[in-house]
């Protein structure tokens, strides 16, 4: 064997060595997320074996070439120069990197299933799916990662996920539960206010047994006369209503912040008919509330001071509830907040036991004294009401609550911008306050 032949060997065996060291350090390779991630070491060697690849297969080159003319100057057509000449360097990198398993980049394509879809061009020019190149025992794909960022925002990177919008939790229990609603088409509700005949509401009951005349000399009995009170009141139709803006694309591009205005906008409604409904004070666009009736009757917790035992809470509410029943209507609701609410809730006797919470605890509807119970920061804290919800006052329903969109406002056609309005037109009559006690949690009673 010549000088130069064993040279060739010699260095194909080098560059053999070095492609197993390329192949070592691409198993070594991290896949994330279906990525190659490759430290700056692995590429820095990465690349210098590389360097190496490239030197020791210029030198293989060079010395084919010298073969191939040493050949040519000893024998005319020597088929050991045809040999050599027509195994280039490129092919005896190619037979390394062939015995180690590794295929190039064009014959993985042409081996592909994407590609024998195809069918030599039978189906036309587009493939099934588009085919990339992924890592496996025969091939690698490089991903560098360095430990500095580039500038920008961190969604340079790969993709962004977005979480959804965490709202707040809303009100769930409202003051409208405990009243039957109507619908109206009029704008004004007129009404005759009736005080009947309890001293709150300033008539009087003089119905009484009467005497028949017996005979001979006995006048004919005379009927006592009531005095009964009527009012004329009205219930103006208001209007409550708020908007927000937003931007058309916004809303199109993003279809669950368009709900989160939607329900917000409607909420923020039924907050403020609660607090109308409660504590209007019928002048301007208000309604006129129950709280802010007169006629309505009052009960203080104080005033169980006289008792042997103390009164709680709940006491005064049940105390507020006979109240009720003196003006010949059952109370059908109870409205406090929810501190006060708390209060009752916790409430013990001498051995520890819960006075009210127990079925509540257990699953049960919010009820005190037989009456159900809307706790509800609309109420101020050591204020509460107790009534006949469903017969001492009616709520009518001009227009419910709906959203509406409009464009039409300021310049917001020009601006891509539009209204998200939420509106409801409603009206309150309370027709008969004496139904109504309002209880006021102003001192605790002592014995």
């Amino acid at each position: 064997m010549s000088y130069d032949e064993a040279r060739v060997r010699e260095l194909q065996g080098a560059l053999r060595t070095k492609m197993a060291e390329n192949k070592s350090i691409a198993d070594s390779f991290k896949v994330e997320d279906g990525t190659v991630v490759v430290s700056s070491e692995q590429k820095s060697a990465f690349d210098s074996n590389m360097r190496d690849i490239r030197e020791i297969r210029s030198l293989i080159d060079g010395l084919e070439q010298m073969k191939d003319v040493d050949g040519w100057s000893r024998e005319e057509g020597n088929s050991v120069a045809v040999e050599y000449n027509a195994k280039s360097a490129e092919n005896a990198l190619y037979e390394a990197a062939r015995d180690m398993g590794f295929k190039s980049i064009g014959q993985m394509f042409t081996e592909s299933p994407e590609f024998k879809s195809l069918q030599g061009g039978k189906n036309g020019a587009n493939m099934i799916s588009p085919w990339q190149a992924g890592l496996s025992l025969t091939n690698y794909g490089v991903k560098d990662v360095y430990s500095a960022l580039p500038s920008g925002t961190p969604g340079s990177f790969g993709t962004i996920q977005r979480d959804p919008i965490v709202t707040p939790p809303t009100r769930t229990k409202r003051v409208r539960d405990l009243f039957p609603t109507r619908t109206t088409t009029a704008a004004v509700i007129e009404y005759f206010r009736q005080l009947g005949f309890t001293s709150a509401g300033g008539g009087t009951n003089a119905a009484a047994s009467v005497a028949e005349r017996n005979g001979g000399n006995t006048a004919f009995g005379a009927k006592p006369q009531s005095s009964m009170v009527f009012v004329g009141e009205q219930a103006p139709v208001r209007t409550l209503a708020h908007w927000e803006a937003a931007h058309r694309n916004v809303l199109a591009d993003e279809p669950q912040l368009r709900s989160i205005i939607d329900n917000e906008l409607m909420y923020g409604l039924r907050l403020l008919e609660d607090s109308q409904i409660l504590n209007g004070d019928g002048t301007g666009e208000n309604l006129q509330g129950v709280l802010q009736t007169t006629g309505i009757q009052e009960y203080a917790w104080s005033e169980g001071a006289h008792l042997p035992v103390a009164d709680n809470k709940a006491d005064a509410i049940r105390r507020a509830a006979t109240l009720s029943f003196l003006s010949y209507y059952e109370p059908t609701g109870v409205v406090l907040h929810p501190n006060d609410w708390e209060d009752m809730e916790l409430a013990k006797d001498d051995q520890g036991q819960y006075l009210v919470a127990v079925s509540v605890a257990l699953g049960g509807e919010q009820r005190i004294w037989r009456m159900p119970v809307i706790d509800t920061p609309a109420i101020a804290e050591g204020t509460a009401l107790v009534g006949a919800f469903g017969t001492g006052a009616q709520l009518y329903d001009r227009e419910q609550a709906s959203i509406r969109i409009s464009e039409q406002h300021a310049d917001f056609f020009v601006r891509n911008a539009i209204v998200v309005l939420a509106e409801q037109r409603l009206a309150l009559a309370v027709k008969r306050p004496e139904a109504f006690v309002k209880v006021d949690f102003d001192a605790a009673p002592t014995a």
